[in-house]
Protein backbone atom coordinates (compact mmCIF):
# COMPACT_ATOMS: atom_id res chain seq x y z
CA UNK A 1 0.00 0.00 0.00
CA UNK A 2 1.24 3.44 -0.88
CA UNK A 3 1.95 6.57 1.16
CA UNK A 4 -1.14 7.64 2.03
CA UNK A 5 -1.83 11.24 -0.07
CA UNK A 6 -4.57 12.97 1.86
CA UNK A 7 -4.96 13.35 5.78
CA UNK A 8 -8.24 13.83 7.97
CA UNK A 9 -8.29 16.09 11.16
CA UNK A 10 -11.61 16.24 13.33
CA UNK A 11 -11.98 18.96 15.21
CA UNK A 12 -14.71 18.73 18.22
CA UNK A 13 -14.67 22.03 19.09
CA UNK A 14 -15.40 22.87 15.60
CA UNK A 15 -17.10 19.95 14.68
CA UNK A 16 -16.15 19.59 11.46
CA UNK A 17 -13.91 17.36 9.63
CA UNK A 18 -11.37 18.54 7.36
CA UNK A 19 -9.92 17.12 4.91
CA UNK A 20 -6.16 17.75 3.57
CA UNK A 21 -4.54 17.38 0.27
CA UNK A 22 -1.16 17.99 -1.14
CA UNK A 23 -1.80 20.31 -3.70
CA UNK A 24 -4.97 22.00 -3.10
CA UNK A 25 -7.32 23.81 -0.85
CA UNK A 26 -8.84 22.37 2.54
CA UNK A 27 -12.45 20.58 2.00
CA UNK A 28 -14.25 20.74 5.62
CA UNK A 29 -17.19 19.47 6.11
CA UNK A 30 -20.17 19.17 9.66
CA UNK A 31 -20.02 16.07 11.53
CA UNK A 32 -22.46 15.35 14.17
CA UNK A 33 -20.18 14.00 17.52
CA UNK A 34 -21.06 11.68 20.01
CA UNK A 35 -23.62 13.03 22.81
CA UNK A 36 -23.02 14.32 26.30
CA UNK A 37 -22.16 11.42 28.12
CA UNK A 38 -20.37 9.41 25.38
CA UNK A 39 -16.83 8.80 24.86
CA UNK A 40 -15.66 9.80 21.86
CA UNK A 41 -11.92 8.88 20.73
CA UNK A 42 -8.88 10.88 20.82
CA UNK A 43 -5.86 11.38 18.95
CA UNK A 44 -4.25 9.22 16.15
CA UNK A 45 -5.89 6.87 14.13
CA UNK A 46 -6.52 5.29 10.17
CA UNK A 47 -9.04 4.70 8.01
CA UNK A 48 -8.82 0.47 8.32
CA UNK A 49 -11.86 -0.26 5.75
CA UNK A 50 -14.02 1.17 3.44
CA UNK A 51 -17.78 0.05 3.21
CA UNK A 52 -19.96 1.17 0.27
CA UNK A 53 -23.83 -0.17 1.40
CA UNK A 54 -22.81 -1.27 4.89
CA UNK A 55 -25.14 -3.20 7.09
CA UNK A 56 -24.84 -1.95 10.55
CA UNK A 57 -24.84 -4.45 13.83
CA UNK A 58 -25.27 -2.32 16.75
CA UNK A 59 -22.79 -3.22 19.77
CA UNK A 60 -23.62 -5.26 22.80
CA UNK A 61 -23.99 -1.82 24.96
CA UNK A 62 -25.91 -0.37 22.42
CA UNK A 63 -28.55 -3.59 23.01
CA UNK A 64 -28.10 -3.67 26.33
CA UNK A 65 -29.59 -0.13 26.77
CA UNK A 66 -32.23 -0.64 24.13
CA UNK A 67 -33.00 -4.28 23.79
CA UNK A 68 -35.53 -3.32 20.99
CA UNK A 69 -32.59 -2.54 18.62
CA UNK A 70 -32.75 -5.42 15.77
CA UNK A 71 -29.37 -7.63 15.36
CA UNK A 72 -28.65 -5.70 12.20
CA UNK A 73 -30.18 -3.13 9.87
CA UNK A 74 -29.15 -4.11 6.35
CA UNK A 75 -28.44 -1.26 3.47
CA UNK A 76 -31.34 1.23 2.70
CA UNK A 77 -33.48 4.37 3.92
CA UNK A 78 -33.61 3.08 7.53
CA UNK A 79 -29.96 2.34 7.70
CA UNK A 80 -27.86 4.68 10.61
CA UNK A 81 -25.02 4.35 8.61
CA UNK A 82 -26.19 5.99 5.66
CA UNK A 83 -24.46 4.40 1.92
CA UNK A 84 -20.81 4.97 2.98
CA UNK A 85 -18.90 4.27 6.17
CA UNK A 86 -15.26 4.51 6.72
CA UNK A 87 -14.19 2.19 9.95
CA UNK A 88 -10.97 3.80 11.89
CA UNK A 89 -8.84 1.85 13.97
CA UNK A 90 -10.88 2.17 17.35
CA UNK A 91 -13.31 -0.09 17.87
CA UNK A 92 -16.53 0.56 16.70
CA UNK A 93 -16.36 4.24 15.78
CA UNK A 94 -16.47 5.06 12.11
CA UNK A 95 -17.23 7.66 9.71
CA UNK A 96 -20.48 7.34 8.38
CA UNK A 97 -23.54 8.75 6.65
CA UNK A 98 -27.08 8.55 8.27
CA UNK A 99 -30.60 8.89 8.04
CA UNK A 100 -31.41 11.50 10.99
CA UNK A 101 -29.43 14.45 8.28
CA UNK A 102 -30.32 17.13 10.99
CA UNK A 103 -28.64 15.48 13.52
CA UNK A 104 -25.37 16.75 11.67
CA UNK A 105 -23.46 19.76 13.62
CA UNK A 106 -24.83 18.56 16.94
CA UNK A 107 -23.55 16.49 19.93
CA UNK A 108 -26.11 13.31 19.05
CA UNK A 109 -23.70 10.09 17.83
CA UNK A 110 -23.04 7.11 20.22
CA UNK A 111 -19.60 7.76 19.36
CA UNK A 112 -19.16 7.82 15.82
CA UNK A 113 -18.99 10.80 13.26
CA UNK A 114 -21.64 11.64 10.79
CA UNK A 115 -22.07 13.42 7.98
CA UNK A 116 -24.80 14.31 5.43
CA UNK A 117 -25.11 11.97 2.55
CA UNK A 118 -23.06 14.21 -0.07
CA UNK A 119 -20.50 14.61 2.06
CA UNK A 120 -19.99 11.16 3.14
CA UNK A 121 -20.17 10.40 -0.55
CA UNK A 122 -17.21 12.84 -1.27
CA UNK A 123 -15.02 11.94 1.25
CA UNK A 124 -15.54 8.13 0.76
CA UNK A 125 -14.27 8.71 -2.97
CA UNK A 126 -11.41 10.96 -2.09
CA UNK A 127 -9.42 8.91 0.65
CA UNK A 128 -7.81 5.35 0.46
CA UNK A 129 -7.80 2.41 3.00
CA UNK A 130 -4.71 4.08 5.26
CA UNK A 131 -5.68 7.29 5.58
CA UNK A 132 -4.71 8.82 9.15
CA UNK A 133 -7.08 10.17 11.25
CA UNK A 134 -6.61 12.74 14.23
CA UNK A 135 -9.44 13.60 16.27
CA UNK A 136 -8.58 16.34 18.67
CA UNK A 137 -10.49 19.23 21.25
CA UNK A 138 -9.58 22.20 19.89
CA UNK A 139 -10.30 24.32 16.98
CA UNK A 140 -8.33 23.74 13.53
CA UNK A 141 -8.52 27.12 12.83
CA UNK A 142 -9.90 26.21 9.23
CA UNK A 143 -12.91 28.35 8.55
CA UNK A 144 -15.14 28.34 5.55
CA UNK A 145 -14.48 31.27 3.56
CA UNK A 146 -16.92 33.48 2.72
CA UNK A 147 -17.68 36.16 0.09
CA UNK A 148 -16.06 39.88 1.20
CA UNK A 149 -19.34 41.32 2.88
CA UNK A 150 -21.77 38.50 2.55
CA UNK A 151 -23.47 36.54 5.30
CA UNK A 152 -22.10 32.75 6.01
CA UNK A 153 -24.52 30.34 3.88
CA UNK A 154 -27.00 28.30 6.14
CA UNK A 155 -26.87 25.19 4.73
CA UNK A 156 -30.39 23.04 4.59
CA UNK A 157 -29.68 19.38 6.28
CA UNK A 158 -28.61 16.89 3.29
CA UNK A 159 -26.88 19.75 1.65
CA UNK A 160 -23.24 19.46 0.73
CA UNK A 161 -20.49 21.35 1.99
CA UNK A 162 -17.68 20.58 0.31
CA UNK A 163 -16.72 24.41 -0.73
CA UNK A 164 -13.06 24.80 -0.72
CA UNK A 165 -11.89 26.54 2.80
CA UNK A 166 -8.72 28.51 3.33
CA UNK A 167 -7.01 28.45 6.58
CA UNK A 168 -7.71 31.08 8.24
CA UNK A 169 -7.04 33.10 12.02
CA UNK A 170 -10.04 34.85 11.36
CA UNK A 171 -12.84 35.53 8.93
CA UNK A 172 -11.97 38.20 6.25
CA UNK A 173 -12.63 41.30 6.69
CA UNK A 174 -15.85 42.89 4.69
CA UNK A 175 -14.96 45.39 2.00
CA UNK A 176 -17.14 48.48 1.13
CA UNK A 177 -19.91 48.02 -0.94
CA UNK A 178 -18.80 48.56 -5.15
CA UNK A 179 -19.79 51.87 -6.47
CA UNK A 180 -21.58 51.55 -9.79
CA UNK A 181 -21.25 54.17 -12.54
CA UNK A 182 -24.56 55.73 -14.03
CA UNK A 183 -24.56 53.29 -17.19
CA UNK A 184 -24.12 49.66 -14.97
CA UNK A 185 -26.94 47.26 -15.55
CA UNK A 186 -29.07 46.24 -13.15
CA UNK A 187 -29.10 42.90 -12.33
CA UNK A 188 -32.11 40.85 -13.63
CA UNK A 189 -34.51 40.43 -10.42
CA UNK A 190 -35.27 36.86 -9.40
CA UNK A 191 -37.60 34.80 -11.73
CA UNK A 192 -40.87 33.96 -10.66
CA UNK A 193 -42.06 30.52 -9.85
CA UNK A 194 -43.15 29.17 -12.64
CA UNK A 195 -45.97 25.28 -11.23
CA UNK A 196 -44.80 21.94 -12.86
CA UNK A 197 -47.72 21.80 -15.35
CA UNK A 198 -46.37 17.89 -14.98
CA UNK A 199 -48.05 17.78 -11.19
CA UNK A 200 -51.69 17.33 -11.81
CA UNK A 201 -50.54 13.46 -13.17
CA UNK A 202 -47.32 13.32 -11.53
CA UNK A 203 -47.02 9.64 -10.75
CA UNK A 204 -42.85 9.28 -10.63
CA UNK A 205 -41.78 9.89 -6.36
CA UNK A 206 -39.04 12.38 -6.89
CA UNK A 207 -42.01 14.76 -8.90
CA UNK A 208 -44.55 13.86 -6.27
CA UNK A 209 -42.38 15.31 -3.68
CA UNK A 210 -41.80 18.33 -4.92
CA UNK A 211 -45.13 18.47 -6.00
CA UNK A 212 -47.00 17.77 -2.88
CA UNK A 213 -44.33 20.07 -0.57
CA UNK A 214 -45.21 23.63 -1.56
CA UNK A 215 -41.38 24.75 -0.53
CA UNK A 216 -40.04 22.80 -2.83
CA UNK A 217 -42.39 23.35 -5.54
CA UNK A 218 -41.33 26.93 -4.87
CA UNK A 219 -37.24 25.92 -5.49
CA UNK A 220 -38.13 24.19 -8.50
CA UNK A 221 -40.66 26.57 -10.26
CA UNK A 222 -37.93 29.65 -10.00
CA UNK A 223 -35.26 27.60 -11.73
CA UNK A 224 -38.09 26.55 -13.86
CA UNK A 225 -39.17 30.70 -14.52
CA UNK A 226 -35.40 31.40 -15.23
CA UNK A 227 -35.75 28.45 -18.27
CA UNK A 228 -38.84 30.00 -19.68
CA UNK A 229 -37.70 33.27 -19.17
CA UNK A 230 -34.10 32.62 -21.57
CA UNK A 231 -36.27 30.56 -23.82
CA UNK A 232 -38.97 33.51 -24.14
CA UNK A 233 -36.49 35.57 -26.09
CA UNK A 234 -35.41 32.83 -28.43
CA UNK A 235 -36.80 33.23 -32.14
CA UNK A 236 -35.90 29.29 -32.36
CA UNK A 237 -36.03 27.72 -28.70
CA UNK A 238 -36.24 23.92 -30.03
CA UNK A 239 -32.63 23.18 -29.64
CA UNK A 240 -32.44 25.08 -26.37
CA UNK A 241 -35.74 23.73 -24.85
CA UNK A 242 -34.02 20.07 -25.85
CA UNK A 243 -31.13 20.57 -23.71
CA UNK A 244 -32.58 22.14 -20.78
CA UNK A 245 -34.88 19.31 -20.72
CA UNK A 246 -31.61 16.76 -20.77
CA UNK A 247 -30.06 19.09 -18.04
CA UNK A 248 -33.61 18.42 -16.01
CA UNK A 249 -33.58 14.86 -16.59
CA UNK A 250 -30.08 14.11 -15.44
CA UNK A 251 -30.66 16.19 -12.50
CA UNK A 252 -33.68 14.47 -11.39
CA UNK A 253 -31.83 10.61 -11.82
CA UNK A 254 -29.05 12.26 -9.83
CA UNK A 255 -30.52 13.67 -7.27
CA UNK A 256 -33.86 10.52 -6.75
CA UNK A 257 -30.34 8.85 -6.23
CA UNK A 258 -28.67 10.97 -3.90
CA UNK A 259 -31.80 11.78 -2.07
CA UNK A 260 -32.75 7.94 -1.86
CA UNK A 261 -36.10 8.53 -3.11
CA UNK A 262 -37.96 5.64 -4.17
CA UNK A 263 -42.13 4.91 -4.63
CA UNK A 264 -42.86 4.38 -0.86
CA UNK A 265 -40.91 7.29 0.19
CA UNK A 266 -43.90 9.03 0.72
CA UNK A 267 -45.45 7.07 3.03
CA UNK A 268 -42.79 6.72 5.77
CA UNK A 269 -42.39 10.15 7.42
CA UNK A 270 -39.44 9.88 8.87
CA UNK A 271 -37.81 9.04 5.23
CA UNK A 272 -40.08 11.60 3.64
CA UNK A 273 -39.01 14.11 5.87
CA UNK A 274 -35.28 13.34 5.39
CA UNK A 275 -36.00 13.56 1.45
CA UNK A 276 -37.53 16.44 1.75
CA UNK A 277 -34.17 17.88 3.62
CA UNK A 278 -32.17 16.70 0.80
CA UNK A 279 -34.23 17.91 -2.08
CA UNK A 280 -34.37 21.53 -0.60
CA UNK A 281 -30.37 21.83 -0.89
CA UNK A 282 -30.66 20.11 -4.09
CA UNK A 283 -33.11 22.54 -5.75
CA UNK A 284 -31.41 25.49 -3.83
CA UNK A 285 -28.28 25.00 -5.78
CA UNK A 286 -30.26 24.04 -9.34
CA UNK A 287 -31.00 27.58 -9.56
CA UNK A 288 -27.53 28.43 -9.93
CA UNK A 289 -26.72 25.70 -12.42
CA UNK A 290 -29.49 26.54 -14.63
CA UNK A 291 -28.17 30.06 -14.97
CA UNK A 292 -24.78 28.98 -15.93
CA UNK A 293 -26.23 26.66 -18.05
CA UNK A 294 -27.90 29.53 -19.91
CA UNK A 295 -25.20 31.24 -20.14
CA UNK A 296 -23.24 28.24 -21.54
CA UNK A 297 -26.06 28.23 -24.56
CA UNK A 298 -26.07 31.99 -25.06
CA UNK A 299 -22.80 31.81 -26.10
CA UNK A 300 -23.62 28.86 -28.36
CA UNK A 301 -20.27 26.86 -27.42
CA UNK A 302 -22.60 23.73 -26.93
CA UNK A 303 -25.08 24.09 -29.02
CA UNK A 304 -23.12 24.73 -31.70
CA UNK A 305 -22.20 21.15 -32.30
CA UNK A 306 -25.50 19.81 -32.29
Amino acid sequence: MGTPTARIVISLADRRLNLLEPGREARSFPVAIGRPGVAIPLGDSAVIRKRRNPTWRPTAAQRRAKPSLPLSVPPGPGNPLGRFALDLGWAAIAIHGTNEPDSVGRRASAGCFRMLPADIEALFDAVPVGTPVRVQRDSTGIHPTVEAGAAPTVRPAGVSATAPVRATASPPSPLPPPVLPPSSTVPDPPPSPVPDPRCPTATAPLRRLICDTPALSVLDGRARGLQERFLAGLPDRAAAAYALLRDERRFDDRITALCWIRLGSESDPAVAAAARSCLAGALSGRLDDVAKRIAELQGGGRMAGR
